[in-house]
């Protein structure tokens, strides 16, 4: 039996922890997504049911890292999200088959870095082509930095079919979050040619039905970083967050260098170490929160701390 007790138990059959234990039983350790396939039904009750029951163990796979949120205070909150993680990063068994569900999760975290592996190169890829087609491609080795962020450089890279944000296209899970970064007196032109052929190439991946994949990204300048590294608005902090998260993908490695010193010198590694710290503190109430509330209350009051959240505003 479940040692959660709640006044719905007896209405929601999502509850019924001997569903869920059948269905295990019968197809071994499935994902979260997997599960919800079989059973049906509210993924936040199946969260519930699958953490609270004795007869069911999770794995987890992979890494937390901070993501900003500005309906959090103090914006940090942990990514992948309570659902993300459960649904894509999570793997459920019976605790009595424990070496099954270590074999099923290690599965999915070989799947999962091999999903980064091939998003990281195709991210490559895409930007040394696209730079070989520019007149200036030394020029742009020289002087201009690539980076790229977010789920990949954590191997965290998932292809989980989702809606793309401005058209509503599906597209194969995590983004390429890319960021240019030209040095001082870097001519402008070049500048406005290099997004408009990131740009081209973001359509072309976004229609083309056999690629399907989203790239996010921005274009910039040293000195809007200058402004970027003093930390004082909630867009300044996500750009911030990246840059430090950030890897070099392709271009000047001294300009890289030069952008990850100034990003210390201004403190912004020990802030961003401290929302972090603060954001895990945060997941855990959260977490304890979403166990223990009537569902109807968090349905209608606090369900943002179960979804997923997205760092938009520093490629808008």
């Amino acid at each position: 039996m479940s040692r959660y007790v709640s006044p719905i138990k007896k209405k929601d059959p999502m509850l019924k922890e001997n569903e869920i234990t059948k269905v295990i039983k019968d197809k071994g350790p499935l994902t979260g997504a997997e599960l919800l396939d079989a059973v049906s039904g509210d993924p936040l009750l199946l969260w519930r049911a699958s953490r609270l029951s004795k007869d069911l163990a999770i794995r987890t796979v992979g890494t937390r890292y901070l993501r900003l949120d500005r309906r959090i205070e103090g914006y940090a909150r942990l990514s992948p999200s309570i659902l993300r993680e459960f649904l894509t990063y999570s793997v459920i068994g019976l605790s009595r088959d424990y070496p099954s569900l270590v074999r099923r999760a290690d599965q999915l975290l070989s799947h999962i870095e091999e999903v980064s592996r091939a998003k990281s190169e195709m991210a490559y890829s895409i930007v040394s082509a696209l730079v070989s087609r520019l007149a200036n491609e030394v020029l742009i080795e020289e002087k201009v930095c690539i980076i790229i962020a977010g789920d990949i450089v954590y191997n965290m890279a998932h292809d989980v079919p989702r809606p793309e944000r401005s058209t509503g296209k599906l597209v194969k899970g995590s983004d390429m979050d890319i960021v240019v970064i030209v040095e001082d007196l870097f001519p402008d032109e070049l500048m406005e040619r290099l997004d408009e052929e990131i740009y081209k190439e973001k359509y072309r991946l976004l229609i083309n039905p056999y690629l399907r994949e989203e790239i996010d990204y921005i274009v910039k300048d040293l000195d809007r970083v200058r402004k970027q590294v003093k930390f004082d608005t909630f867009k300044h902090i996500v750009a911030c967050k990246i840059l430090h998260e950030g890897t070099l993908l392709y271009g000047s490695d001294e300009l890289f260098h030069k952008v990850k010193m100034m990003v210390r010198e201004h403190g912004v590694i020990k802030k961003i170490d401290a929302m972090e710290g603060k954001a895990r503190i945060f997941r855990r109430e959260a977490e304890e929160y979403l166990l223990r509330e009537d569902p109807r209350k968090i349905r209608e009051e606090s369900l943002y701390l179960f979804y997923p959240t997205e760092e938009t505003e520093e490629f808008e």
